[in-house]
């Protein structure tokens, strides 16, 4: 599996922890940036990570800002991006399982590291269940549509 990953300057720190970490697990990772903590708009660094699951390049992918807020947002304007920012390893589980997000934000100024990897390990282990969270993801993929 090949995980997209990408932060703006608050986010940062954690996302090179979370790449550093699903590194040494042997899990392949593509960085799509930043390199430093420069300040930059989140809504630039969530749309390459975006497109690189859209397109197939990555099977998933990880954002990171300072509160997950804002980069979340952004990744959700893209159609076809399901975005979910969990802090929580519940809220991850259930992102996979019931809305089938393809996109997990997090928090880098509010979600401590181990937390991060907790979140991460659930959302990557947990499955979509279909059924009638399938109905469910499908209704949202036709509000997408709409506009």
């Amino acid at each position: 599996m090949m995980l997209a990953i990408g932060s703006d300057h608050g986010g940062y720190e954690l996302k090179e922890h979370i790449k550093a970490y699903l590194t040494a697990k042997g899990t392949e990772v593509k960085d799509f940036g930043v390199y430093n903590e420069d300040s930059v708009d989140y809504p630039d660094c969530a749309v390459p990570v975006c497109e690189a699951v859209l397109s197939g390049e990555c099977e998933r992918g990880i954002l990171v800002c300072g509160t997950g807020i804002g980069i979340s947002i952004a990744a959700n304007k893209i159609n076809g991006i399901r975005a979910a920012l969990c802090g929580d390893v519940y809220s991850a589980t259930m992102a996979k399982e019931h809305n089938n997000a393809n996109v997990i934000c997090l928090g880098g100024r509010v979600v401590g590291r181990e937390l991060a990897y907790m979140i991460v390990d659930a959302w990557l282990n947990a499955e979509h269940l279909g059924g009638r969270h399938a109905k469910r993801v499908e209704k949202i993929h036709m509000l997408e549509n709409k506009r």
